[in-house]
This record gives C-alpha cells, structure tokens and sequence, in this order.
C-alpha cells in the first residue's frame, strides 16, 4: 500500500472516528452506517483521481461532483433527473429538507428522532467535513490543519450532548487525529530514507527511522493524557446556550420564552417500548360515561410531508384561576365542566401533561409552563408528571350534528395555518379524499365520510406490526395497503382533511382506559393513541376517530339509536365496559389474561410514520452508486486513461543505462500516439526519423515544436542502433512541446476529440485481445493433457 493510500484511508478513518460523537444525538444512530459506505466512496474518487493524476482542483471538484450524485441518490432520487443527476426540483428538495431538520434540531431533545432532514444535516455534514480532511491531509499533504474540520465536528456534537460519555467521543476523536498525523509522518519519514534513517540493523531494520516514530506515538499518547485529565481539575462553566437538555422550555423567570428543546413524545415513546404493560395514570372523573376521556398530551400541526409535528410556539406562566375560552367555541354550543383528579405512576417521566381537551383550569405544583393555541402544559427545568396528583377542570363539549354542519367557513388565517400541505404529498391522498367524500354538502359530512371511509367502509385492518414505510409515499402505500395502527389512520385522515381545506392536526395522547372497582379509571401503556382533529368555527378543535377498534366513537358523527339499533362490530365501541377490571386496558380485543402472558402488542405512537422498509437497503444504494459512478466515469474512461497513460510514460524514470532504452521508447510511444490522437495515424513502415518529419509535416508545425519531435527521433535512433544506449534528458518536455504545437495547429473539433475520444485508446482493445489470444493458446496447449495418453491400438 502506498504511503498516499495509507494517509486517505486515515483521513477516511478519522473522519468517520470523530463522526460517531453525533451518534448520542439522535435515536436511532443506524444513519452512521450509510454515511460510513459514502464517505468511503468519496475518498476512494479522491484516491482514483490522485492516481491518475488529476491535478489537486480537479480531484476536489470529482469528489464534489461525485458526492452530489451520492446525496442525490439517497435523498432526493424522486425529484433527480434520471434518478441520479441534481436538478432544480432536487436542490429545491434539499433546501425543504435542510428547513424541515433546522426546525427538528431545535424542536426535540436530545436523543432526536432520525428524521430526513436530520439525517441530511447528519450525512452531509459528515461529507463536508471528510472532503475538508480529505484535501487537507491527502491531496495538499498538511495533516495538521486537517484538525480544524475535524475539531469542528466534535465541537458541534460535544455542545449538544448532555455530557454523559463526551469523554469517550473525545479519545475517539483525539485517537482519529493522532493516527493522521502519524500516517503523515510516517509517509514522509519514508520518503527521506536511509539519508535519516542510517544504517540498517541485523534484521534489515533501520532503527534511525523507528525512533522518531515511536517518539511520536509517545508524545501523542501524553498529549492524549493531559487532555483527558487536566479539564477535570478545572473550573466548569454551566449554563450558557450550550448548556444540558432540559433547562427549561422558556427563558428566565417571566412568561415569555419559547418551547425549543423539548420533544413532547420522547418519555412517552421510551415507557411504550416496554414489554410490560404497566399503569401510567389512575383517573378519577366527574364524567358519567368515561369512554369520552381521552386524555391529550400535545397536538401535531405542523406537517411536511413525512411527518406531523408540533409547531415551534409560545410559552408563559400557567393561568391563575380559569383558562381563556377555546379557540373557536361559541356560546350556545352545550358544554358541561367537569372536574378530574390525575394520579401519575411515580416511573412515568413525561414533559407534558396528560389532560382531557380543553382544560378551563389546572391545580398543580411545580414549574409547568402554559401553552395557550395548543392548550396544553410543559415542564420548566426538568420538570416532569413523575408521582404528580393533579386536578384539571376542563369543558364537555357536546355539538350537534346540525351545529357542525351548518359552521361557518374558519379565519382566513386560520385556514391558511391548519390546511397547508406539502408539494411532495402523493396526488392520491387527495384524490381518495374526493372520491370518498363525493355527494358530501358540507366539511362536517366530509368529514364523516373520511370517519366512516377509514373505520367500516374502506377495509382497513387495525395491526401494530405493519411495515408500511416512511418518506412522502408512506400515507400513499398506507392507503393501498390499508394496514395500520392509530399513527397511521390519524396522520392520513388529517392530511386527508386538509387537502379538502378542513383545518386539521393530531392529537397525542390516551384513549380512555379501564374502569376499576373503586371508581377510578386505570390507564396503561398500551391506552397510547393518536387522533386527529378537525377545526369547525363555532365549536372549536374537534375529536374523530378513524382508527377501528380502537377508543370511542364521537356521539355527534354517528346517527341516532333509534335509526341504527343494531351495533356494528367494526365501529369503535361508544360503551364502557359493562364490568370493572381491575387491570390496565389493552389495545382492542386484547383481555387481561392475554395482556398477563405478553401476547398484546404495544402501539407507540410516532412523532413520524415508521421508517422499516421505505428507505433504501445499503445494497440498494451501493447498486445505484455504482451504477452512477459508471454512468460518469465510462464516457471519460478513454480520456483517464490517456492521461493515466500519458503520466506513466513521462514519469521520473530511465535516469540509469538499463532504463534509458525503455523510456525513450515510451516517450516515443507517447508523441506517435498525441500524433495519432489528433488525425495522424501511425505508419510502421517507416523509421523514427521519417515519422517525425511526416507528423511534422501533416501537423503543420513550427520550428520550435518541430525541433522537440525531431529530438526525440533522434534518441529513439540512439537507444535502436547504438552499442551503449544512454539516457537524454528533455525528452519529456520534447514530448509536451510537440503536443502543444499539435493543438495549436488543430481545429477545435480535433482539440476536443483528441482529449475526450483519443483515437489512440483503441491500444486498449487491442491489448485485452492480444491478451485473450494468450490465454486462448495457453488453454488449447493445455488440452492434449487433459484428454490423458492416446489408447491407438497397433
């Protein structure tokens, strides 16, 4: 391995060393492994082009170009031309995506769901940085600023983590670099020899040019040491924008102040991954018929197009006394208040508070912040429901179906918030909304049409195992499949109602639980739901249920006993139970004898649509890669091969008299074939000296370049005919001399054909045959061996 090889597959290393200090970042980390194959591809380009060689701009701007097609192809290939080559769609796409994660960065906590926009932030992050090291250290040869990227890098990942293993990732990072520079050294260390070296040992070692190496790995691995233990007898500086995760959704004591930092879903998410189905909340209500009580965490209003997500909002202090009045609600829509008394498990670790929708007040303790368009309460510094008892007062909102259907068209403003959709969503979500609700006269009867299309209608199946994929296509594939679970029916039903401009977002939350024995209502893990709602001006944010088997359906979107006394099976029950349990409710059909033995599934529901299956496998990728990489790389083959050709022949060599025959015959090779590459063909029939006097002829050449040609004839004569061969210097400027004069006499057709489609490469096709002849004759040779001795009979 050269010493160039060695120092590109340090810097690939390093690079790759120092990018796992983003892995407690983000959850799941499998991104590392993809961008791990890309950045091999990108430092192999670099490796080829230096091979060749293309001077240092060139191979930069191969691996630039050669990068783009990687990011196009894993991130944007429905919007590339041909799958492969950036547009304008796809820069557009990029632009979305890097938008869609700023916006994820500085909304989630820390570790951040793997979003597509964080994942581009993450892989071409680490892209840059290894091409930054990559030119640094390899194609300019200085390792040592090859650390500014490289510090980089850890700076953004140390600032963002919460301090748990930053010293792991800093002698990962540390080990990465050290291993450049000591590549680097060695590589120039081997290039010096035995002048510093000395004399070789007994073994043939030269210990003079082991010393200093193993001086060096001394002095890293000291500085290594005092960098690790000197920061710990030092001063720590808390607080500041880079202080831990959880400091507090708002800024100072005030109310203003932002929620930021704050993923609503991250505790809920991690107490749903577990096997057991444990108590979340015990629930005491004034609420007569508790299949009602949903309890709300946080709404999702913000979509792109693979995610719904809550909106960056506002925070203050929580309301003394009563809340404001709901948006949208008027007052002759029946309401009853109702007053609820929430007790949560003392391992539940959630920011945000469960409550029913819309609360009119909360008696709680400690430091809550208040919400007001979501209507809902965050925890300030680290503040959680962990062991909280709390009341909540909140409104029984009971509308009509008259009152629904006959609701005035929402706020300009309003409309414009709660119905945008993205330009990437399928056409089919749309079109299945109209086609679904066609005949219906208002958004009310549209929406129920969606209700009914997703849970009796429509065939969709209730299966918390599903693989339906994730990306823009997710909700489409959704609809063709129709499997799901509570995740999957809400997103697609909101994003169903928006395209119909009803205004829409989902809700995160609990569906009603299990009542007990004493009264109260258990709530377990497995009660986790999604639901949307759905905007009506006069009554507010509206509860739906599209998900079947799962929670109750709203009295006001179903018709009355008396015209429908025989219940539907695939409806979502409106009863509770006709009998306490004293167990925690399971998913639909899920009994608590089956819940004891683990044989109910958990629903968990996403701040995304799951992301198995719909991106791309890694041979998937490698396949496109390649694929792309011979789509650029076979039409500029004849022309890398020239130019590797052309640097092999007039390299440093043929200095000495047994090199001197084979060099000069190469440089000869080289002018005849610059010659033949712009029209002159080559004539064997005649001597070196003929031929330079006919490609200075048909060249039209001028003296000076004519005089180079003739000099190199002249040495190819002296190396044929004379007893002692001996080496002429210039030969190759000669060799360049002549070319120039050839290029300046040429068309430009001829110029551009020379460099791109060299006639002379056809030397390739003629050697792979010449070489299959040779194996052709050595297999025939062969042959008589096999068939074994001749049995002739005398």
């Amino acid at each position: 391995m050269s010493g160039r090889t060695r120092l590109a597959l340090c810097a690939w290393a390093a690079t790759l060393m120092t990018a796992c200090a983003l892995l407690p970042l983000v959850d799941p980390g499998t991104w590392i492994v993809p961008t791990a194959f890309l950045l091999a591809v990108q430092s192999g380009v670099g490796a080829a082009a230096r091979r060749v060689p293309l001077t240092r701009p060139l191979t930069v701007t191969a691996q630039v170009l050669v990068t783009s097609l990687l990011l196009t192809l894993v991130f944007a290939r429905e919007h590339a031309l041909g799958g492969l080559i950036p547009g304008p769609d796809a820069f557009r796409f990029f632009a979305e995506l890097l938008a869609q994660g700023g916006d994820d960065v500085g909304r989630y906590a820390i570790p951040a769901p793997l979003s597509d926009g964080i994942r581009l932030m993450l892989t071409g992050g680490v892209l840059v940085i290894g091409l930054l090291v990559d030119t640094l250290a390899v194609t300019f040869r200085s390792a040592a600023p090859a650390g500014l990227p490289l510090l980089a890098l850890y700076s953004v990942a140390a600032g963002l983590s919460d301090g748990g293993a930053d010293w792991l990732w800093f002698l990962l990072a540390a080990a990465g670099y050290l291993m450049l520079l000591l590549a680097e050294g060695r590589d120039r260390l081997s290039q010096w020899g035995r002048v510093f070296g000395g004399a070789p040992g007994p073994g043939g070692d030269s210990p003079g040019a082991v010393a200093p190496v193993r001086t060096g790995r001394r002095i890293g691995a000291v500085a290594l040491g005092i960098a690790l233990v000197v920061p710990l007898g030092l001063p720590a500086m808390d607080g500041g924008l880079l202080g831990p995760a959880g400091a507090g959704a708002g800024q100072g004591a005030g109310g203003g102040g932002t929620i930021s930092a704050v993923n609503p879903l991250v505790s809920l998410r991690d107490s749903l991954d577990a096997d057991e189905d444990r108590q979340v909340l015990s629930v005491r209500s004034e609420l007569t018929d508790p299949s009602d009580l949903y309890l709300r965490i946080v709404s999702l209003d913000d979509f792109d197009g693979t995610t719904w997500k809550p909106s960056k909002r506002s925070v203050t202090t929580v309301p003394g006394g009563t809340f404001p009045t709901p948006p949208g609600l008027a007052p002759d829509i029946e309401r009853t208040e109702i007053g609820t008394t929430i007790s949560a498990a003392d391992w539940y670790d959630q920011d945000w508070l469960p409550m029913p929708y819309p609360p009119s007040g909360v008696g709680i303790r400690g430091n809550w912040r208040y919400e007001p368009v979501g209507m809902t309460l965050v925890g300030d510094h680290g503040q959680t429901t962990r062991g909280l008892t709390y009341e909540v007062r909140s409104l029984h909102v009971r509308p009509t179906a008259e009152q629904l259907a006959d609701a005035p068209e929402p706020t300009p403003a309003l409309l414009r918030e709660y119905t945008a959709l993205p330009d990437s969503l399928p056409a089919v979500v749309s079109r299945t909304a109209r086609e679904v609700t066609e005949g219906a006269d208002n958004a009310y009867d549209r929406a129920v049409a969606l209700q009914e299309y997703f849970t009796t209608e429509g065939g969709f199946e209730y299966d918390t195992e599903v693989d339906v994929g994730s990306g823009s296509q997710a909700i489409a594939r959704f609809l063709r499949d129709k499997q799901g679970f509570c995740v999957h029916f809400s997103f697609a039903m909101a994003s169903m109602a928006r395209s119909l401009g009803i205004p829409a977002r989902v809700a995160v939350g609990f569906a009603p639980g299990t009542p007990q024995g004493d009264g109260t209502v258990a709530v377990g893990l497995r009660d986790a739901h999604a639901w949307p709602e759905l905007y009506f001006e006069g009554v507010g944010w509206t509860r739906f249920e599209p998900t079947p088997t799962r929670g109750s359906t709203p009295s006001y979107t179903v018709p009355d006993s008396a015209e429908n006394p025989v219940p539907d099976p695939a409806r979502p029950s409106r009863a509770a139970p006709s009998e306490p349990s004293a167990e925690p409710s399971a998913s639909g059909g899920c009994t608590p004898e089956r819940r004891r033995m683990g044989a109910c599934e958990s629903e968990a529901p996403q701040v995304a649509l799951p992301t198995d299956g719909d991106g791309p496998t890694w041979y998937a990728v490698l396949g496109w890669a390649l694929a792309g990489l011979a789509v650029l790389v076979l039409p500029l083959a004849p022309m890398l091969w020239r130019t590797r050709t052309r640097a092999v022949r007039l390299g440093g060599h043929g200095r000495s008299e047994a090199e001197a025959a084979p060099y000069v015959l190469a440089v000869w090779d080289e002018l005849t074939d610059t010659a033949w590459d712009h029209g002159i063909a080559p004539d064997e029939s005649l001597t070196p000296r003929g031929t330079a006097d006919r490609i200075v002829r048909l060249g039209r050449l001028g003296p000076d370049a004519a005089a180079s040609v003739h000099r190199v004839a002249d040495a190819v004569e002296q190396v044929l005919y004379a007893p002692r061969p001996r080496a002429a210097a210039g030969l190759a400027e000669d060799v360049r001399d002549g070319a120039a004069g050839l290029r300046s006499s040429a068309g430009r057709w001829v110029r551009l054909r020379a460099v791109f489609v060299p006639r002379s490469s056809v030397r390739v096709v003629w050697a792979v045959s010449g070489w299959w002849t040779g194996v052709r004759a050595r297999l025939l040779a062969l042959r008589p061996a096999w068939r074994g001795p001749s049995r002739q009979r005398g």
